[in-house]
């Protein structure tokens, strides 16, 4: 049984989701400030994180980063800042999904079967991909070049593992949109050509002309070893 925190300073919101949550077999714990939530998710390690940003005590965004600093549980971001910026803003913070208020329940429950559904990013032992002066160990999740660590974003990282785990090979786009940004975010291709420009300028040794990070534009993207 998946354990769920949802942190929200809505009772209604919170009753519904705990009622709606339970009744397919999630355990539920709940917060209504950020400091609670912190502390829930210290002591209790949940399978994954529902976030309001509209807190009383701290702001959502502050939340999001002590979440991630601490672990790589999912979280999913449910906000009425519905702006592209908030968006963005969240999602580089590391949320794993967002989703903007009032929402539909069946979406949020499929968004959250989505993220628990996702692999750790992680390699085979021993694995060190090379991507131009760069080895990646997927496994410590680190990222060592010439001038010592280089360091990705939790979506980043996401994204890459994705890719070095079929070398050669293409991942169509709206797969890793699905995986990385959740079911209905196929049409948004255009986060995607962000983030591959950040990656290759972090790791091609010739960010302009890429030589393992390859769009196949239209379709999707490989990785070349």
């Amino acid at each position: 049984m998946s354990e769920i925190l949802v942190v929200d300073d809505e009772p209604a919101l919170l009753r519904t989701l705990r009622i709606n949550l339970g009744a397919r077999q999630y355990a539920v714990r709940t917060a209504a400030t950020g400091g609670e939530a912190l502390d829930r998710a210290a002591h209790h390690s949940p399978d994954a994180v529902l976030l309001d940003l509209g807190l009383p005590d701290l702001d959502g965004m502050d939340v999001l980063r002590g979440l991630r600093r601490r672990s790589a549980v999912p979280i999913i971001v449910l906000s009425g800042r519905s702006g592209a910026a908030d968006r963005i803003g969240a999602l580089d913070a590391g949320a794993d999904d967002y989703l903007t208020k009032p929402f539909l329940m069946e979406e949020l429950l499929a968004r959250l079967r989505a993220v628990l559904r996702r692999p750790p990013v992680a390699g085979p032992a021993g694995s060190a991909p090379v991507i131009g002066d760069h080895t990646v160990d997927l496994a410590a999740t680190t990222v060592t070049g010439p001038d010592g660590p280089v360091r990705l974003t939790p979506t980043e990282w996401r994204i890459l593992a994705l890719l070095l785990a079929s070398p050669g090979r293409l991942v169509p786009g709206r797969r890793i949109l699905r995986e990385v940004w959740g079911p209905g975010q196929e049409q948004h291709g255009n986060y995607l050509r962000v983030y591959l420009a950040g990656l290759r300028r972090k790791l091609e040794r010739d960010p302009a002309r890429p030589r393992h990070l390859i769009t196949e534009p239209g379709i999707g993207y490989r990785y070349e070893p």
